[in-house]
């Protein structure tokens, strides 16, 4: 099988590369681009760990093949940063005690970012929402929500 050239911009970069036909997007950043903050996790996309943004909307990069994202915009968390200072999300995760093993963290960013850059003043209810596509087994999402609330500067349950 022949591969398929591919450009694209990653977390703000063009990148080119080439992939096999049928190749989903969370291989392509992880194994050709070295991009390992997209995490995999069911292969199916029932657990929202390997969600990035596509031109600013979720996707579930295992569901996505990636010459699907020729010409377009790709960002992972690997992203989110400048330099040495996290996004307001990152630290707030961080303050709030939301990531625990941190398997789901990548993914739970990503469906926060997209919330926020769409919605930056939230209700609780659009956060559980924003994130009902994301599995977490450790926090209990209490956390999680409170973090992306703090992040969004409103108001945390206790």
């Amino acid at each position: 099988m022949s591969k398929i050239p591919l450009q694209f911009r990653h977390n703000g970069r063009d990148v080119a590369i080439f992939v096999d036909g049928g190749t989903n997007l969370l291989v392509a950043l992880r194994e050709l681009i070295g991009d390992m903050t997209p995490k995999f996790g069911c292969g199916q996309g029932g657990c929202g760990t390997c969600s990035v943004l596509i031109d600013g909307e979720l996707h579930l990069s295992c569901l996505t093949l990636a010459e699907t994202v020729a010409g377009r915009s790709v960002e992972t968390l690997d992203g989110m940063k400048q330099g040495p200072n996290l996004h307001p999300l990152q630290r707030a995760f961080a303050d709030h005690f939301a990531a625990q093993c941190g398997y789901c963290t990548p993914g739970m960013l990503m469906a926060a970012k997209a919330l926020l850059d769409r919605n930056p003043a939230p209700s609780r209810d659009e956060v559980v929402e924003a994130i009902s596509g994301n599995i977490c087994r450790c926090t209990g999402y209490e956390p999680i929500i409170n973090a992306i609330l703090a992040a969004a500067g409103g108001r945390v349950s206790a």
